[in-house]
């Protein structure tokens, strides 16, 4: 990576995950810009695209955070609702990566890590929008990893388990959370702050050749 201060683009930066992610790559000496909403609305293509080809300077890390994810069966879903769930949380890191990938490339180097999720492989009632947007971007995480990958740009995806942030409190009451733990191997949700040093590693220099895959965080989730 450059012999200069680092930059770094953390979407959904604001709270959860993402604010651990910004901490924590601030601890490790980057320069963060993390658009809030008001600056970037990922709902809106054209302004994702405008947004990343205006951006200064090309960032040596991309972390692609934000997202959404609203509980809602498939029978009383609209269609509204199925689109915007794309949008945000995979049609909008399709702009910015095909926007700051090449500027990326052709500096030699960089680094982009997509938040993904556990659901992205394995299914669960309501979260028909967000689990597809997030196989999808583990999808294109994988294509990104090639293309870019001879230039020296890392590319890869975090699946994290169920994390005590806003979003987990706001889905979940106490009993459901408690439920929820009790499916770990650990016994207990993981914290941003585990995720964020997932992240931190991917991004950062001691990542010289991990690239294209999908890394799951889960406290043992998963092996049910």
């Amino acid at each position: 990576m450059p012999d200069r201060p680092l930059t770094a683009i953390v979407t959904g930066g604001s709270r959860g995950i993402g604010a651990a992610v910004v901490d924590r790559l601030t601890t490790d000496g980057f320069q963060v810009n993390a658009p809030g909403r008001g600056e970037l609305d990922l709902s809106n293509l054209a302004t994702v695209r405008e947004w990343a080809e205006a951006v200064e300077p090309t960032p040596d890390a991309l972390v692609l955070n934000a997202g959404e994810n609203i509980p809602c069966r498939l029978a009383e879903m609209t269609t509204e609702h199925w689109l915007r769930t794309l949008d945000v949380n995979l049609n909008s890191s399709f702009e910015l990566i095909r926007s700051l990938g090449p500027r990326m490339a052709a500096e030699g180097s960089g680094r982009i890590a997509a938040i993904s999720s556990c659901f992205s492989f394995r299914g669960r009632s309501g979260r028909g929008p967000y689990a597809a947007s997030k196989a999808g971007l583990n999808s294109l995480v994988r294509v990104a990893a090639l293309e870019y990958g001879p230039d020296g740009v890392l590319v890869n995806a975090v699946c994290p388990g169920f994390v005590m942030t806003d979003l987990t409190r706001q889905n979940n009451d106490d009993d459901a959370i408690a439920q929820l733990a009790s499916g770990t191997a650990l016994g207990r949700l993981g914290e941003p702050e585990e995720v964020a040093e997932l992240v931190a590693f991917l991004v950062g220099a001691r990542n010289s050749y991990v690239t294209g895959q999908t890394m799951v965080i889960d406290g043992g989730y998963s092996c049910q």
